[in-house]
């Protein structure tokens, strides 16, 4: 082969081998737009308006999770197939439209409209189908990697729907006028009977007392926000949340023990709540009925009763987890953490040095089982862990001679406290 050739020869390979490469890269990228999350999205959302349960369900990721947000929570393949085919069950016509996309890396957000009839025959989330034709609109949040969807939380116009079948009035209509009347009558008159504003009983010390039982729920000024101290009964949720809200935010929970009046309204408001070591198995189980005696015997038969509900239905918010612990010697807002065990196996005071102010949970009590106005008085045996140790820690409070105790319920100790809480202790 003369040079010449050679060189042409040479030429051709290099153009041959150019081609290659621009082939190689078109499918790649090719392959790499088909994987893009928008391009998925377009897709899913085309074989759900097709009714293609299995090409839909084939774009999940194992395991991934699909959240419609206050509606279904499933994952991938099982959950996800159900859902969808309850959809198709219930609205067989269904049809989405994609109104835009917007992406930023493996995350696309799409806003859609749906049409269809809810003609069934299956339900839709436990509705009966109306056969009402529906319009709705919603955002879904896909997440996708490797061409496949690993998660998608979904944001629908879910007041729309009840409107459009018949379960709530149409907006604007003099029935929806009258619901709204009624709601806001209903939410002004338990305002009344369940809110209590806070007061300020000592220096950066607000109180919300709350009923049953004259619960003490102390906000504690703390860093631009609240510490609460102790979170009284459920029934006191409304008006504790409202009062921490207006003096900056409530910021932690610090327990002074785990028993059912005392963690009331700590899991409804979803922020870190601490307490002592020996108080996490209650704060999170039982609540203190682990070691008190089957129906609360020991209790005068009517209080028996009546303390048998107001646990159940009006005390207790039920168990909470714990994301801390504190113990003596720790500070909390400016107080000094102290132990006084006894009623509960863990039970915490707060003390201030610099006014002498204690805040003692049920380290005593000034009221009586009835609810009434009494002097300083140890806990009901009853409902005591270990009640010669509730006496000791009664003791153990008073050698601090504070100038005002404030117990978990009704009113303080104040006056010569430490000779108080030494009869308590004896009596």
């Amino acid at each position: 082969m003369s040079e010449e050739e050679e060189q042409s020869a040479r030429a051709a390979a290099k153009v041959q081998e150019a081609a290659a490469n621009v082939q190689h890269v078109t499918k790649r990228r090719q392959r790499i737009t088909a994987d893009r999350a928008d391009a998925v999205a377009r897709r899913y959302f085309d074989a759900l308006s097709a009714h293609d349960l299995d090409a839909a369900v084939a774009m999940w990721a194992d395991g991934g999770r699909e959240n419609v947000r206050g509606q279904v929570d499933v994952t991938a393949p099982e959950g996800v197939r159900d859902f969808i085919g309850e959809l198709f069950g219930a609205v067989p016509d269904v049809r989405f439209e994609l109104l835009s996309t917007t992406t930023e890396d493996d995350r696309c957000a799409v806003q859609w409209r749906l049409r269809g009839t809810f003609a069934g025959p299956g339900p839709l989330g436990g509705i009966e189908p109306t056969g009402h034709p529906l319009t709705l609109e919603g955002i879904d949040l896909l997440t996708v990697r490797g061409g496949l969807i690993h998660a998608n939380d979904a944001f629908p116009d879910s007041i729309s729907l009840p409107r459009q079948i018949g379960m709530m009035p149409a907006q604007g209509s003099t029935a929806d006028q009258r619901l709204l009347g009624a709601f806001n009558t209903k939410t002004r008159l338990t305002s009344r009977l369940s809110s209590a504003e806070p007061r300020l009983v000592a220096e950066r010390v607000w109180l919300v007392q709350g009923q049953p039982g004259r619960c003490n729920v102390y906000l504690l000024e703390d860093e631009g926000g609240v510490t609460l101290f102790d979170a009284g009964a459920r029934t006191m949720t409304r008006a504790v949340a409202g009062a921490g809200a207006r003096l900056g935010g409530i910021r932690r929970i610090v327990l002074g023990h785990g028993h059912t009046d005392h963690r009331g309204v700590a899991p409804a408001l979803g922020v870190p709540v601490l307490c002592h070591p020996d108080e996490v198995q209650d704060a999170e189980g039982s609540g203190g009925f682990r070691y008190w005696p089957a129906d609360l015997a020991g209790l005068p038969l009517g209080a028996r009763q009546l303390q048998r509900l107001l646990h159940r239905y009006a005390w207790d918010g039920g168990p909470v987890k714990i994301s801390d612990t504190v113990r003596e010697g720790d500070e909390v807002a400016g107080f000094r953490v102290v132990d006084l065990p006894g009623h509960a196996p863990g039970l915490i005071g707060l003390w201030r040095e610099s006014d002498r102010l204690a805040l003692c949970s049920d380290c005593f009590y000034t009221l009586d089982m009835w609810g009434r106005d009494c002097p300083p008085r140890a806990p009901a045996a009853t409902y005591n862990y270990d009640s010669e140790q509730a006496r000791a820690s009664i003791r153990k409070l008073a050698a601090l001679e504070p100038e005002a105790a404030w117990p978990g319920h009704a009113k303080p100790a104040t006056g010569d406290v430490r000779a108080q809480l030494e009869r308590a202790a004896e009596l």
